[in-house]
This record gives C-alpha cells, sequence and structure tokens, in this order.
C-alpha cells in the first residue's frame, strides 16, 4: 500500500462525490467493472489520483483545459515525476479524448495495464537455455 498525506482523504471523498463528467463516463464504463481492481480518487503521497491501479503500478489522469496553463503544467510535471520515483506510471488523458474517442481509450488503457503485468512461464518447465 502506498503512502498517503492522511488530510487527503476527506478530499478525495469529496472528489468522489463531485466527479467530472469524463471521470464518471470513465469509471462507470470502463474501470468500475475491469478485471483488475481500479481505485478512483485515490490519496497517493500528497496528492489525489483520479484513478490508480495497485497491481499495474499505474495512475490514470484525466486532463481539462486547465492542466494546458502554464503553471499547471509545470505542476504536473513535478507531481508526475515525484509519483515515478514511487515506481509508478502516471498517464494523462486529455478530457476531449474521453468525449470523442472513448472506445479507443479504453483500448489504450487496457494494453497498458496488460503490458505493465508480469508474464507468467507457459508451461512452468525448466527453460532450454544453455542446453546442448
Amino acid at each position: 500500500m502506498k503512502e498517503y498525506n492522511r488530510s487527503n482523504v476527506k478530499i478525495a471523498r469529496v472528489l468522489r462525490k463531485n466527479m467530472t463528467k469524463q471521470e464518471r463516463k470513465l469509471w462507470y464504463l470502463f474501470l468500475h467493472n475491469y478485471p483488475l481492481r481500479f481505485q478512483r480518487q485515490k490519496p497517493i503521497d500528497d496528492y489525489v489520483a483520479d484513478f490508480y491501479c495497485a497491481k499495474a503500478k499505474l495512475i490514470i489522469e484525466l486532463d481539462g483545459s486547465g492542466h494546458y496553463m502554464p503553471h499547471q503544467m509545470l505542476k504536473d510535471r513535478i507531481r508526475t515525476e515525484r509519483l515515478e520515483q514511487m515506481d509508478l506510471t502516471v498517464i494523462r488523458i486529455d478530457n476531449q479524448d474521453i468525449d470523442k474517442n472513448f472506445y479507443n481509450v479504453c483500448e489504450y488503457i487496457d494494453s497498458f495495464v496488460k503490458r505493465s503485468l508480469p508474464h507468467p512461464t507457459s508451461s512452468g518447465a525448466p527453460s532450454s537455455e544453455g542446453a546442448e
């Protein structure tokens, strides 16, 4: 379990109750029933991630127009760097992609999650590497 700032728990609850239209769409139409557990508005460190999957070590952030302002872009970059230092991957998705390209966004997330998971060996048998 990732450490978090306890004061963010109340903020996360408020954010869960007041999700954006795009957050609701991604949550209820895709992530809510995804085979791996995703959490919404998850406190991690000093931040609240929009969506978090512990098994995939993945944070999904949905970005509205405010995220493209220079001061917010800097804050987002610092946040991403700090979360990546915790061995997490942050992917950012524009709200317009949720509105206009939802199916492809879901495919992108799904393929990312599948690539991030450890792949078990197919048979469990010892490899023949080095055998003559």
